[in-house]
Formats: structure tokens, C-alpha cells, sequence
């Protein structure tokens, strides 16, 4: 089976957030799920994709994280899309369908650029009690009422564009930068809430929409360098909250804290029933490619 590395949302090597991608041979069925898992854990990447394609223009692609299987990954479809560029099965320019358990998604290629469709947007709760708030915020290691009394006035909130993550605001970059999980405590809050982890965010400064971190422990991932899905889910976030507009496209900057900064763009078009499209896109680098045997 033919395997990539992809550092995808950037276009600079050891930048961005790096994937593993396999390509089933033609005709070739998905291998067990204990082997994709195993095989995630072996490249020891966030999330490994398995392509199996069924026809030029339609795949269906399988998310592992070295734990567990996960209905989508937006920096895996990137880096997926890149590599299917890259070995000459896609073309530039194209549009394709990729069939995965968060729905079928849209994927546009162009110029070398992967845009793709977030699964519909939802808000499934949010986080108003006092001890809930304090809570949270003490697991990441921020005091929150010393956040309220800095004048924060958002609320998080959990959202969904394929994957449930806590939508986390904090005041300030200097507070975005001072968070530091609780990591075993943050596994069993995100059991609780049934999120995937925390997707932390400032509006502050005046380079991009948002900056934030993403934690996932729960999934074995601490600390993520670039999340696709989840800067969907707080493009929607933003919708809701005033600070994006329909017809606006969004710049999120996530990785800085771990030296490997991404740029994950967004668009956001609402309907006049209340509904809401999202896309989310990106460049990658090939960091390697070759044989694998499973």
C-alpha cells in the first residue's frame, strides 16, 4: 500500500499539522480496524486517513488516531487530497466527493488548494453554570473569574462540523498561551460533555480572526498543531456570536505554542432558513512517501 506524510495548513516543510494518508490498491477493501489503529500508532501521528477509491471522482476516507477511529479529520482530508494530487490520482482544478461517517463531503482542488465542506454545523450546548465554567477553565489551567473580571463575555460552547469539541474563549494571546490542561482530568471532562477535547480561542490581535489551541487527550492527542474540523465548528461559533458574518472568510492561526504555526482558512454562507454552509481549506507539503506493508 502507497503511504504519504503530509504536513497540511501550511505550505512550509515541519510547518503546519503533519498526517499520515495510506492508498488502498485498487479493488482492495479497508484492512481490519485493529490494524488502521495500529498502524496510526506506529506513524504517530494526530490522525492517520485510509483512502479506498471508488471512482474517479468519488473516495471514501477512514480517520484513525493511534487510539480510536473519528468520523472526520479536517488537516487528514488536506493532507489526503494532497497526497491523491501529488501520485496523480486527482486532478487540479476538479471537484470530488468524499464519502466518509460525517456524511458525504464536497472537496474543491484549486490551484493546489483543498477546500473542503464541514459536515452541517451544530450547537449541541453550552456552559453557563458558575462551577461548570470555573471548572473547565481550572482543568486548563486558567482561573476563571480572573477571566470574567478581564472581560470576557463569551460563553463556551460545544459545536460540531463533524467532530463535538468545547469551544473555549479566553481574553487575551497571553492568556491563549498560558493555558496548560490538566490532561487526565480533561479526558474524563470531555467523556462527560462527550466532546472530542477543547478547542481554545482569543479574537485578540489584529493578524486573524481567531488564534487558539487544540487539546484532545481523550484521543491521545495533547496538543494538536492544526484542526480542520474544529476552526469549522468555531467559524459557526463566531456566526452565532456576532464576530463572523455570512459571506465572510475567516483566518485562524493555531500550532504557535508548539513551533509548527498553521493557517486554517474559512468561509461561512447563511441561508435565509437559518442555515449555515461551511468550508474549510488549506495547502499542504509532502514530507515523505513510500511503501507500507500492511
Amino acid at each position: 500500500m502507497k503511504y504519504y506524510i503530509v504536513d497540511a495548513f501550511t505550505e512550509t516543510l515541519f510547518g503546519g499539522n503533519p498526517a499520515g494518508v495510506v492508498i488502498l490498491p485498487e479493488g482492495e477493501d479497508f484492512p481490519s480496524d485493529e490494524i488502521m489503529v495500529k498502524t496510526a500508532a506506529e506513524l504517530r501521528y494526530s490522525e492517520t486517513a485510509f483512502i479506498k477509491r471508488l471512482n474517479e471522482k468519488e473516495f471514501n476516507i477512514r480517520y484513525f488516531t493511534p487510539a480510536a477511529e473519528v468520523d472526520l479529520c479536517g488537516h487528514a482530508t488536506i493532507g489526503s487530497f494532497k497526497a491523491l494530487l501529488h501520485g496523480g490520482y486527482i486532478e487540479d482544478n476538479h471537484s470530488y466527493i468524499n464519502h466518509t461517517l460525517a456524511g458525504d463531503l464536497n472537496i474543491d482542488i484549486k490551484d493546489g488548494f483543498v477546500l473542503m465542506d464541514m459536515a452541517t454545523p451544530v450547537k449541541i450546548n453550552e456552559i453557563t453554570e458558575e462551577d461548570s465554567l470555573i471548572e473547565l477553565y481550572s482543568i486548563m489551567g486558567l482561573d476563571y473569574l480572573q477571566q470574567k473580571a478581564k472581560g470576557l463575555a463569551l460563553t463556551p460552547q460545544m459545536v460540531s462540523t463533524g467532530l463535538p469539541d468545547i469551544m473555549m474563549p479566553v481574553v487575551s494571546l497571553e492568556d491563549l498561551d498560558a493555558i496548560a490542561p490538566d490532561f487526565p482530568a480533561l479526558s474524563k471532562l470531555s467523556e462527560k460533555y462527550e466532546v472530542v477535547g477543547v478547542h481554545a480561542f482569543t479574537t485578540d490581535g489584529d493578524d486573524a480572526t481567531c488564534h487558539a489551541r487544540n487539546f484532545a487527550p481523550l484521543y491521545d492527542i495533547d496538543e494538536e498543531a492544526a484542526t480542520g474540523t474544529s476552526n469549522g465548528a468555531l467559524t459557526y461559533y463566531g456566526y452565532l456570536n456576532g464576530f463572523v458574518k455570512s459571506g465572510d472568510d475567516c483566518k485562524f492561526i493555531q500550532g504557535e505554542k508548539m513551533q509548527r504555526p498553521s493557517v486554517i482558512l474559512s468561509h461561512l454562507e447563511a441561508d435565509s432558513q437559518g442555515g449555515c454552509k461551511i468550508q474549510v481549506g488549506g495547502s499542504g507539503v509532502m514530507l515523505a512517501e513510500g511503501e507500507i506493508n500492511i
